[in-house]
């Protein structure tokens, strides 16, 4: 496939945007080519500036759960641009909203709209500290929760440790209060709260870890969470920014059968629009401004826009059950056949799964925390992506991203895809 066009816009947006992108993972340098730019979508297939057509796993990084353009979501929302794009005061939709979410996940008792992921998990956290009046927070080695200060951090052993800033321009003094530990590993939570304990606010974390692959949390590792945290009187917040509504329309809360304190979502509940919430029970809650002294507010928070296109997805999602079995199928079928293929090559990699997420790790499993992932042969998987986007398969540029199916994603897409991956790992071992 020829990428003329996306090299040229390239060149061009270099000059103005910071590496040409306006988020880091558009760029494709993890797999050493120039970003494509994309000029339509429609159902799972995507096309770039260049007319070139690809099945497409990446589906906004999991937000278009029925696929691109979707007819039955944005029926309606020429009307409601007609009728205002912003408003600056308190709506209708803004409430029905609420109300959707709030039935959906009977842990919690109200939301709070923001405008994305980021921001619902840095204010969560800012709630979490004041409602418990503690300092530190727990977050797990892989688990990605946004770009704010307090939680750029790694770990500098598999045991506790304070947090170690990965980006500049991140103050030692932020950092200092975030506390690392390995995720799925319950001894390692049990020597951190045995250290500070009596001063952690609150654990956040991805009940499926998504930015290191699709790593799994395990039952036991999450029912501890919930246990210690009880203990401890600490807040447990679930990030769900990838998996809510996504693993089921009750969303980890059914998957683990595990009730969070609080829980922060993004993604499908604005059906690709730019949104995020944080949520929780009612106590907690009541400490934010204005009902109490947490301070958070945000212009655009609660968009109509937004809102409407989000509640219409929510609702075909909760109206129509089979949407989540249909894509369990699909996932199903996708995982199955790309250990099918590994077999029949003799290939001993793995493949991780939850619920319509997929990843294929270039390592021998299992892969069950960030120091298993980052074995990862990462010269493989680009290999393997350039592969699979010379067939027409369109997945994440990084070795450490899912692979997103959409209700869209027909039968003969993921056939189509297991051939491709049998063939694209034929050609990457040369045989």
């Amino acid at each position: 496939m020829k990428h003329t066009k996306s090299e040229a816009l390239y060149k061009e947006a270099v000059k103005y945007i910071p590496g040409g992108v306006n988020s880091p993972v558009r760029s494709f340098n993890s797999v050493g080519i120039s970003p494509i730019f994309a000029k339509k979508a429609h159902g799972s297939r995507i096309t770039d500036v260049d007319d070139n057509e690809y099945i497409d796993y990446i589906c906004s990084w999991g937000p278009l759960m029925l696929g691109h353009s979707n007819e039955e979501i944005s029926k309606g929302i020429g009307e409601m641009i007609a009728s205002g794009t912003s408003f600056g005061l308190a709506t209708e939709i803004e409430v029905e909203m609420a109300k959707l979410i709030v039935d959906a996940y009977p842990a919690i008792d109200q939301v709070r709209m923001v405008n994305s992921g980021t921001e619902a998990t840095m204010s969560a956290l800012r709630v979490a500290r004041g409602f418990t009046k503690r300092n530190k927070i727990v977050k797990f080695e892989g688990c990605y929760h946004g770009h704010s200060d307090g939680l750029l951090v790694k770990s500098g052993s598999g045991t506790i440790t304070f947090g170690v800033q990965t980006s500049p321009g991140v103050p030692t003094d932020i950092v200092k209060n975030t506390l690392v530990c390995k995720y799925n590993d319950i001894e390692d939570i049990k020597r951190v709260f045995e250290e500070d304990g009596e001063d952690i606010a609150a654990i956040i974390v991805e009940t499926i870890g998504g930015n290191m692959g699709i790593v799994p949390g395990k039952q036991e590792f999450i029912e501890f969470l919930r246990k210690i945290c009880d203990e401890y009187k600490t807040v447990l917040i679930f990030d769900e920014v990838i998996t809510g509504f996504r693993l089921s329309y009750n969303s980890s809360l059914e998957y683990f059968g595990v009730k969070p304190d609080m829980v922060c979502l993004g993604k499908i509940i604005g059906a690709g629009m730019p949104v995020g919430a944080y949520v929780g029970k009612k106590e907690i809650m009541e400490v934010v401004s204005p009902v109490g002294p947490v301070y958070q507010a945000g212009t655009l928070s609660g968009n109509p826009l937004a809102m409407y296109l989000g509640k219409r997805n929510l609702e075909i999602l909760r109206d129509n059950p089979q949407i989540y079995e249909a894509l369990n199928e699909k996932a199903d079928k996708l995982e199955q056949g790309i250990k099918n293929n590994l077999k029949k090559l003799n290939l001993n990699y793995t493949v991780n799964r939850a619920g319509s997420l997929v990843c294929l790790f270039f390592k021998e499993g299992p892969v069950e925390n960030y120091d298993d992932a980052i074995e990862s042969n990462v010269e493989k998987y680009n290999a393997y992506f350039k592969e699979m986007l010379d067939r027409g398969v369109l997945i994440g540029p990084s070795q450490f991203e899912a692979m997103f199916l959409s209700y869209a994603h027909s039968d003969e897409d993921i056939e189509y895809t297991i051939t491709c991956n049998y063939e694209s790992l034929r050609a990457i071992h040369n045989l």
